[in-house]
């Protein structure tokens, strides 16, 4: 049996230009300079990790809780009045796996009721067999606990599940639990490491779902 266990941020859901945008709205207010190259290191990792990294580039005496809830705020708002866009394929690569039985997880670093709200909210809830948030296990990505727990709730061998990832650190979390990354980049283009380790790199997940559809066990799935 196979499976695919997706990230959600970048992947499922544009979010990651958003959150850069708030970071980017309050950066000055707070003192933060070269937002952005340190935005990049936290793509991928949880709240623990994120406040190890923004600490350790603004200093131990920097408000990183006081900045996380004023740009966590922001985010909201724009949600609300903008909303989030899905990454363009996501719905009809998830509809195909529905349709083949495939079993589908999702393993993200945002806390596990933010996820939830944000799938039922796009309606794509369902299309989910276990969810894995990232206040669910004690180590960030890059290290692979949260695959290696994902796979396990869906009672599959890391051998046997692809992972999709935007994020350098979501590519070595798979890349670490044995599984077979698929890298669509968002905003971190891929570089030699990353090459490496991911099995195939593609622009879209609508480009995902031609790759799955040419595989030998997409004609034993019909099966099922």
């Amino acid at each position: 049996m196979i499976a695919v266990v997706f990230d959600m941020d970048g992947v499922i859901f544009d979010t990651e230009q958003l959150c850069l945008r708030c970071w980017r709205a309050l950066a000055e207010s707070f003192g933060v300079k070269d937002v952005e190259p340190m935005f990049r290191k936290c793509v991928g990792t949880n709240v623990n990790k994120t406040r190890e990294i923004v600490l350790e580039a603004q200093g131990d005496d920097f408000p990183f809780e006081e900045y996380r809830v004023r740009t966590s705020e922001l985010f909201h708002k724009i949600e609300e009045e903008e909303g989030i866009p899905q990454k363009p394929g996501v719905k009809e690569l998830l509809i195909w796996l529905k349709e083949r039985k495939i079993p589908v997880g999702l393993a993200s670093s945002t806390r596990r009721a933010a996820v939830e709200k944000e799938l039922k909210d796009a309606g794509l809830f369902s299309y989910f067999d276990v969810i894995v948030g990232g206040d669910m296990v004690n180590q960030s990505k890059p290290h692979p606990e949260i695959y290696l727990r994902a796979c396990r709730e869906l009672r599959i061998d890391p051998k046997e599940v692809f992972a999709v990832e935007d994020s350098y650190n979501g590519i070595r979390s798979a890349f670490a639990a044995g599984m077979h990354p698929i890298m669509v980049p968002d905003l971190l283009p891929p570089d030699k490491e990353m090459e490496q380790k991911a099995e195939r790199i593609f622009d879209s997940l609508l480009e995902v779902k031609t790759f799955f559809e040419s595989q030998v066990w997409e004609k034993q799935c019909k099966k099922c």
